[in-house]
């Protein structure tokens, strides 16, 4: 399978679909090769038709038909009603990849009622700015080809990673799926503090948010682990390191990691309460 040749649908036309299109076609992948289908969400689909040009379609079996992909881009509660009405309009054997939170593959493969290749994709909200992080993991079924040709359909918003297991996707949830939140609030706080320090609010939200940014691109563009990149701000006896002080005599380590266990634990339940 190679990615450029293929025909790729979305079912479901929200937030997620938009930024993966978008992406796509941004890395040159053509419109024409791309199709919507959201029955229940016409404003949506005339959106994406009159802004990114693809086709849209409310018939979901009619859009699958001749798809060589599948991007099930729908709410998890939702799915398993879609997939049980596509299921008899994939006898040509397409690459289903789901989207929504907690289903795994397993429910997936039992709705569809076929031997089909299946990934299950998390990715996250930063993809709409093309920044997203997404973690992956695939059946038995799919082939290498086809790996690789999901790698680069996710590559087109942000960074890929594969897991190697599929309780893994907790994991990923918790850390990258969740993860812009507890970005947002660090950069909330770090703006509220400095306005307290004199800094009107428009230009202690500009420099927190360009440090966080910053920040990460130097741990991405670096072979550098963050502890070090950390200790290299950090004069002895200097601001820097007063501040990690501080952090570190509140418990921020600990926070974290009792927030990323919060949320993981969560997904689990989640995805139990979710089960077909």
């Amino acid at each position: 399978m190679n990615l450029n040749d293929s025909k790729i649908c979305f079912i479901g036309a929200g937030n997620m679909a938009s930024c993966i299109i978008g992406g796509l076609l941004k890395n040159g992948f053509p419109a024409a090769q791309v199709i919507a289908s959201a029955p229940s969400n016409e404003k949506n689909l005339s959106t994406l038709k009159n802004t990114l040009k693809i086709e849209t379609s409310t018939n979901n079996q009619q859009a699958v038909s001749n798809a060589d992909i599948i991007v099930l881009s729908v709410k998890p509660q939702v799915l398993q009603s879609v997939c049980e009405e596509i299921a008899n309009a994939l006898t040509h054997q397409p690459l289903i990849i789901s989207i929504a939170a907690g289903i795994s593959i397993d429910s997936i493969h039992s709705w569809l009622g076929n031997d089909l290749p299946i990934i299950r994709c998390m990715p996250n909200t930063p993809s709409q700015v093309l920044k997203g992080a997404s973690g992956l993991i695939e059946n038995a079924q799919v082939s290498d080809a086809q790996k690789q040709a999901a790698s680069e359909l996710f590559t087109a918003i942000g960074i890929v990673e594969w897991v190697k297991d599929e309780s893994q996707i907790h994991a990923v949830t918790a850390l990258s799926g969740s993860g812009p939140a507890y970005i947002f609030l660090v950069i909330e706080a770090m703006e509220a503090a400095a306005v307290k320090q004199g800094l009107s609010p428009d230009t202690a939200r500009k420099l927190a948010a360009q440090t966080v940014a910053g920040a990460a691109e130097m741990v991405l563009s670096s072979d550098i682990e963050p502890a070090q990149l950390k200790r290299n701000v950090m004069s002895p006896g200097g601001t820097t390191e007063r501040a990690i002080q501080t952090f570190e005599s509140l418990g921020l380590v600990s926070i974290f990691d009792s927030a990323i266990n919060a949320a993981a634990e969560r997904s689990v339940e989640m995805s139990a309460q979710l089960k077909g």
